[in-house]
């Protein structure tokens, strides 16, 4: 039972490795084994590793981002049967609280190499970073970001329910197509197929961890039929989150926790990642699916946000033109990367290095948004940078005073 009564649904050995761990899998399909029962109208505790199974260590080289084995990612804990759910059913979600495991008081943010996972701005930035982030509380600070300290709005970064045979054949089909339409046009990884290397199947056989392997998707991407990794950071403490159900059971499985986020999680190892556990309250709407005429899933945030004045962030603008000066077609991808340069090179006068900046505008509570796509042939978006996670004044009046602010984690000579 948990501090407040509550059943733990599952829990997790920070000292045991993640592949040893039958509450645990890294890929998504419907055979993989249930680890537990949850009751409709039941409130559980469910403790998660962090996303990359511990490959991450609290110390000052970032030799541990480079060397990451992203075919393990990521580790999730469940599925979990949820009592009376069907297909066609919606499960409803509501987070009551996550919080970091006591006996790891500390999360990360990284920034991998480019050719191994990179990230939204690898091509400037292709080099890998860290930022190690101490919990104080509902607040945190880096050593290797100093002169900054804010409240982490803690979520999770992957909620979905086990897809069908037929949606994980549809999501197989579909991604596959598109590997195959850029092989010779693109290159860049477009999308990961099923990886049979470092699959973990919860407590399933070996047939059957091999059937996962061939068949499971990764857990890479979010999807329309299920929502999975989204990485929305305002699904925090009173969120209520509605998914759609495809297997008996749902077969619910979450992690990927995070104290913080900004909005877009661009450097991909983000936020802050920690171990922890989550607080949920499991409801069954029946025929959901129907009802409310779902293609993908809908959340409603709860009411717990880092305050800030409306007059407290200052927005720098991007639009669809790149750094080399190439105009695009309302492409929003473009105009968010240039948004993100604006804020990098603002705050480089005061003495951050870009990796310092690259990884705070990742993991700080930033705001991103679309202010337009219809204005041919620019998108425009914004980012609003919180003045007050700062400990002296960022204001755009007031001459920028260079200061000795450290340095992020590098690899090792």
């Amino acid at each position: 039972m948990g501090k407040e009564g509550l059943r733990y649904a599952a829990k997790v050995d920070l000292n045991r490795s993640a592949a040893e761990q039958d509450v645990l899998h890294n890929r998504w399909h419907p055979d993989i084994p249930s680890v537990g029962t949850i009751k409709n109208n039941e409130v559980v505790k469910i403790e998660c590793v962090d996303w990359t199974g511990g490959q991450i260590g609290n110390n000052d080289s970032a030799d541990d981002m480079r060397d990451v084995d992203l075919t393990k990612i990521h580790y999730l804990t469940g599925p979990f049967d949820i009592e009376t759910a069907e297909p066609g059913d919606v499960l409803v979600l509501e987070i009551q609280d996550v919080q970091p495991l006591d006996e790891q008081p500390w999360g990360f943010t990284g920034v991998f190499s480019k050719d191994n996972g990179g990230g939204f701005l690898d091509e400037i930035y292709p080099e890998p970073a860290k930022a190690i982030w101490d919990f104080e509380g509902i607040f945190c600070s880096s050593r290797h970001i100093p002169g900054v300290r804010f409240a982490g709005l803690i979520h999770p970064g992957i909620l979905g329910c086990a897809p069908s045979a037929d949606i994980l054949a549809l999501w197989n089909k579909r991604e596959g197509e598109l590997i195959k339409a850029c092989a010779h046009t693109h290159s860049r990884v477009v999308a990961e197929p099923p990886q049979p290397k470092n699959v973990h199947a919860g407590s399933a056989g070996k047939d059957l961890k091999e059937k996962v392997g061939r068949e499971g998707a990764r857990t890479i991407p979010g999807r329309p039929e299920h929502g999975g990794n989204c990485d929305i950071k305002n699904l925090s403490r009173g969120s209520k989150v509605f998914l759609p159900v495809h297997v008996k059971g749902a077969k619910f499985s979450v992690g990927d926790l995070h104290f913080s986020q900004g909005d877009g999680e661009i450097s991909f190892c983000g936020a802050i990642e920690m171990a922890g556990v989550i607080t949920i309250k499991f409801s069954v709407l029946k025929g959901g699916v129907k009802q409310l005429d779902m293609k993908s899933p809908i959340y409603i945030p709860g009411p717990v946000e880092p305050q800030f004045g409306p007059g407290r962030y200052i927005y720098f603008e991007g639009f669809s033109v790149d750094e080399h000066g190439k105009q695009h077609y309302l492409d929003t991808t473009v105009a968010y990367r240039q948004t993100s340069l604006r804020v990098i090179e603002y705050l480089r006068r005061y003495g951050y290095n870009d990796y310092q900046i690259y990884l705070l505008l990742s993991c700080a509570p930033v705001q991103g948004h679309v202010a337009g796509i219809v204005d041919i042939p620019n998108s425009c978006t914004t980012m609003g940078l919180p003045m007050d996670i700062f400990d002296f004044d960022i204001s755009p009046h007031l001459p920028a005073e260079k200061r000795d602010l450290g340095s992020c984690a590098f690899v090792s000579k």
